[in-house]
């Protein structure tokens, strides 16, 4: 295999500025994994090196021969031609013809013939035009001269030397971070019941995106709403109350064992079965469900304690995978504290709803559906009675009960988040995490201290593609209100559903049929009770790992085995999880996600326990290798040994010899590879697709691995050489124990 990598695009600086924490009271306890801080912490110094990163040599080589055409006129265009010139950055077949290849000289021609202009030599063939712009350009800074090459090509060479002593040092500039809060929601379970396999997938997709743009400088709140007062709550007080016929004391009884979000789980699976044994019982939900929105009554306070207690169980559910959140807003306050109110009388004044009169949805207040010929594009543009809404295309948001549906309540519930409806909720502190940071949540009358939520510069929606429709009325309501910039900042980070294979469903001891043992994935069910429980899973995925950790490292000692299995397990899960594209359906499989080979998170987490092992067969410190006492790759010394590391720094001119000829291309690829973590998570951000990170952390961890076996480190005879070989591996080193961490990965010290 090769040890080269191409990319395409231009790289941005990222950092995460440190995080703010509330300290009150005693911890509680932690249900977390144990793990050594060095591989949990995030780490703000990403790999920004301002002249030399291989983005922004890109970027810079673009820009030079731009302005080199525009003082030579060596193309006579237009003035502001110029600007516009497409000027392509490709990749060279193979390494050792250069780092980027320019086919400028067709589009010179073709621009020439654009603006019936000439060149300013008489010679038109594209051969001679790369090679008089080749000579004409010079020697760029950053890059080795230019090289005229085929038929119309410029190949670039990167002075390797330099920015693989910028890489080592991993410098760390300042980077521009664009003004404004960013607000992430994700998760948003419904508490009546245990969290499962699907929600794992929300709440990882969720909080990666949280790491990758904490790691690019922003403020990030993250939020997990609570739909408290729903139909899948009513529904397990039904259960409660009508099933079961338990007292709310029995049932306070209930709440506080161990695992009540299972009970509710079995609960909710047997209510579904009752409403479908006779039709009638449903009206028993409709009472239920308006007894619970009207609140102040002996069934919402039942339905508060149950979903209170189910959403503890959520939180630390999610805390196992090093999930946390900052706040839960509730529904039962944008009922109580007329969030409502306050929006539908700005739809009803903007002309955003109408109220129906006759047909199907008479007595209802509709608006336009999202998609429809005439929705609310522009600022501003409401139906008129020569433009209404025809029934099909009605969205209704209250209906003629009186009764607003879920997406109305996210509408008023959006216009917060952007400060745009002049009301906010009471804060109280509700669950505090192992390292003291605090949640809260939303109350009617809160704490008088707290920190400011909403009124963000952005949203990301954390949503199954199933509420495209909902989220999308959202965006044109917001538009129809005149907050066209707010809705142009409202993205729902939309994903598919999670199935189970035939083999893992079976694992977990699920009867199938002979057709379901055929089919590719499993469909999972929480109202029919068929399903995975997230902490179900991660127990099986802990225990697989440790049957596994304790045959390799009986030596260790027995909370070791159990760390370990635990951050191999996690690692697993929350790679498997994020490198599938967001479109794609996934179906999970134990053997598949703990593999130690291919694209699994343990491949990964393996790539860096190798490393490190490199590290202390030789005795050296791998998170100083790189640096002197100023932080910064020199020359080596004579007194180099008296400083421990020191002695493994790498001249410049030492960089420059190691990596020159047809070996040097090689061990380049991967430096090149390893200089790519802030465009890929840059890539992430813009694309809202962190599979992209997955994808650069099994190719980084394969080229690695490729390098590993070809190059003996230890036993290299040459001191210099061996400076440099276990340079590149501090280097990849590193860069794989950031991209894990903004997976939320961390890599145990054995594997």
């Amino acid at each position: 295999m090769s040890l080269c990598t191409s990319v395409t695009s231009v790289v941005k600086d990222f950092r995460r500025p440190p995080s703010e924490t509330f300290i009150i009271g005693n911890a509680l306890p932690s249900v977390k994994p144990a793990a050594h801080l060095e591989f949990v912490r995030i780490t703000s110094l990403f790999n920004q090196l301002e002249d030399f990163l291989y983005r922004h040599l890109e970027h810079v080589l673009r820009e030079s021969v731009r302005d080199f055409l525009r003082r030579t006129e060596f193309l006579r265009l237009p003035s502001n031609a110029y600007a516009e010139l497409a000027i392509v950055v490709e990749a060279p077949p193979r390494l050792q013809m250069g780092d980027y290849a320019l086919p400028l000289a067709f589009e010179l021609i073709k621009q020439a013939k654009k603006y019936g202009t000439y060149l300013a030599h008489p010679r038109k063939h594209p051969k001679e035009i790369s090679q008089d712009v080749a000579t004409g350009l010079g020697q760029i800074d950053g890059f080795e001269k230019p090289e005229p090459a085929g038929v119309g090509y410029i190949n670039f060479k990167i002075d390797r030397a330099r920015l693989a002593a910028a890489l080592a040092a991993d410098q760390a500039p300042a980077a521009a971070v664009p003004p404004g809060k960013v607000l992430v929601e994700h998760s948003s379970i419904n508490p009546n019941k245990a969290a499962h396999i699907g929600h794992l997938r929300n709440a990882i997709l969720g909080d990666t995106f949280v790491r990758l743009l904490r790691f690019a400088g922003r403020e990030v709140d993250i939020q997990n709403y609570i739909d408290n007062t729903g139909v899948q709550v009513a529904d397990v007080v039904v259960g409660f109350l009508h099933l079961e016929k338990k007292s709310r004391t029995e049932i306070e009884a209930l709440a506080a064992a161990l695992r009540f979000d299972f009970y509710c789980w079995d609960l909710y699976a047997r209510v579904s079965q009752w409403y479908e044994q006779d039709k009638q019982n449903l009206q028993t939900r409709a009472a239920t469900l308006h007894a619970i929105e009207e609140g102040n009554n002996e069934t919402a306070a039942i339905a508060d304690l149950i979903s209170t207690a189910v959403l503890k169980r959520h939180l630390e559910t999610m805390d196992r995978l090093d999930i946390e959140y900052d706040f839960l807003p509730r529904e039962s306050e944008i009922l109580h504290l007329h969030f409502w109110d306050a929006a539908f009388t700005k739809l009803k004044e903007a002309g955003v709803l109408t109220y129906e009169t006759e047909g199907k949805n008479k007595g209802c207040w509709v608006m336009r559906r999202a998609g429809t010929a005439n929705a609310l594009t522009t600022e501003g543009t409401a139906d008129t009675e020569e433009n209404k809404i025809s029934e099909e295309d009605q969205k209704v948001i209250v209906r003629s009960n009186g009764i607003v549906g879920y997406v109305g309540k996210d509408i008023a519930y959006h216009m917060w988040k952007f400060g745009l409806l002049g009301r906010d909720f009471g804060y109280r502190k509700f669950f505090r995490y192992s390292n003291q940071h605090d949640c809260w949540i939303s109350t009617t009358d809160g704490e008088k201290e707290h920190p400011h939520f909403g009124d963000v510069a952005e949203i990301y929606n954390v949503i199954d593609a199933r509420q495209a429709e909902a989220q999308n009325t959202v965006v044109e309501a917001l538009r129809g209100l005149g907050h066209g910039e707010a809705a142009d900042r409202y993205t729902h980070f939309s994903y598919e559903m999670v199935a189970l294979t035939p083999r893992c469903a079976a694992e977990l001891g699920y009867d199938l049929s002979e057709e379901d043992k055929s089919r590719s994935w499993i469909e999972v069910s929480g109202r029919k009770g068929f399903g995975v429980k997230a902490d179900d899973l991660l127990d099986a995925l802990i225990a697989s790992a440790r049957k596994e950790v304790d045959s390799r490292h009986p030596e260790l000692s027995e909370a070791e085995r159990a760390a370990t299995a635990a951050q191999i397990a996690i690692g697993a899960l929350r790679y498997f999880m994020l490198k599938y594209t967001k479109p794609s359906v996934i179906a999970f499989d134990f053997k598949d996600a703990l593999s130690f080979e291919g694209e699994t998170g343990p491949y990964a987490q393996y790539a860096v326990v190798r490393a490190t092992n490199i590290f202390r067969k030789g005795g050296f410190d791998p998170e100083g290798f790189c640096r002197d006492e100023t932080g910064l790759v020199s020359a080596p010394t004579s007194n180099a040994a008296a400083h421990g590391d020191a002695a493994s720094r790498v001249s410049t001119q030492d960089f420059a010899k190691y990596l020159a000829g047809p070996e040097g291309d090689e061990i380049w690829g991967l430096w090149i590879a390893a200089a790519q973590t802030s465009y890929v998570v840059g890539q992430c951000i813009a694309t809202t697709e962190p599979a992209y990170l997955a994808k650069h952390a099994f190719q980084l961890a394969q080229l690695f691995n490729t390098f590993y076996h070809r190059y003996p480190i230890l036993s290299e005879p040459d001191e210099g050489r061996k400076r440099f070989l276990l340079t590149t591996v501090a280097v990849v080193r590193r860069e794989l124990i950031r991209i894990l961490a903004a997976m939320g990965i961390s890599v145990p010290t054995v594997m």
